[in-house]
Order: structure tokens, then sequence, then C-alpha cells
């Protein structure tokens, strides 16, 4: 049996997607990803919409059976971590609207899951996401490099 998994980066500037096939044997396969990103132009709540919107689209079209999510690390920044918290809230909730189970992932579990090592920086989780599974022709931006991670982690998880 496949099992489609949507991998999410949160964020409100720029949030990572990437939805991923796994076969019952063999190597996942990248059908998605992108860096979705707002303009810093719109209100909060335009930018929480268009999240709400193509969150919605992405999960209609690709139809995942669980979607998986980075859990948030506290920041220096409390305001920037408040609206990260609240963007993927609105992400959770489209989610939840389609009755897709939510499995949360901390970045210790995702650099474990991807390299073997708690301590991996950013470097060794994107050559090892490169290893990992072949990626589309296009080049990737951080974001999505996070997603793919994210939704490898959940993969590693169903084993």
């Amino acid at each position: 049996m496949t099992t489609r998994i949507i991998g999410i980066d949160p964020g409100y500037g720029r949030l990572g997607i990437a939805v991923l096939e796994k076969p019952a044997k063999g190597k996942e396969t990248v059908l998605y990803s992108n860096c979705f990103q707002t303009s810093p132009k719109d209100t909060i709540y335009e930018r929480f919409g268009e999240i709400s919107t193509e969150m919605a689209r992405v999960l209609d079209v690709y139809k995942p059976d669980g979607l998986a999510v980075e859990t948030l690390f506290i920041t220096k920044n409390q305001k920037t971590a408040m609206r990260v918290a609240e963007a993927k809230g609105v992400i959770l909730s489209e989610a939840i609207k389609r009755n897709i189970p939510i499995f949360e992932y901390t970045p210790m579990q995702i650099k474990v899951a991807v390299t073997s090592d708690g301590n991996s920086g950013k470097d060794r989780i994107l050559k090892m996401v490169r290893m990992l599974v072949p990626l589309p022709d296009k080049k990737l931006i951080d974001d999505e490099y996070d997603a793919i991670a994210v939704a490898l982690t959940h993969s590693a998880y169903l084993r």
C-alpha cells in the first residue's frame, strides 16, 4: 500500500510544503514541493488567509494520508514565534477539516531520522535529503528541504 505524506515547515512569510509518496517497499518520491511566500505588505490576517487557501488547495489536490509538521521552538523574537504559531494553527485547521491525521516532530527527531545524528547542522540535513529522495528538477529553497525532511521523518516512523 502506498502512503502519501505532506510535510510542513511552518511559517507565515515562507511556508515549506512537500508531498511525498511512500510505497510499501522502496524509496519515497517527492510529488510536490513549494516554498509558499506571503507578502509583508499584506496584513497578517490577509497572509493567514493566503496560507489557508494554499493549504486547502494542496490538501485537496494531493489528499495525503497524514500531515507531518515540525514543532515550534521558542526564538528570541517572541512576536515572530507567536505569528508562526498562529500560522501553524491555520495550517492544522485545514488538515483537521479534512480529517487528516497530524503528526508533530521536534527538530531533534527530524535530525536523527534524516541524518542519524541529533547534532547535525543544516548542511548535513540538506545533503542527506538529496541522497534519500530524488528531487524535482528545480532549485529548491531551504524551507522546501525542511518540509521534505519533516515528511521523511514521518515516513521513518511508519516503518
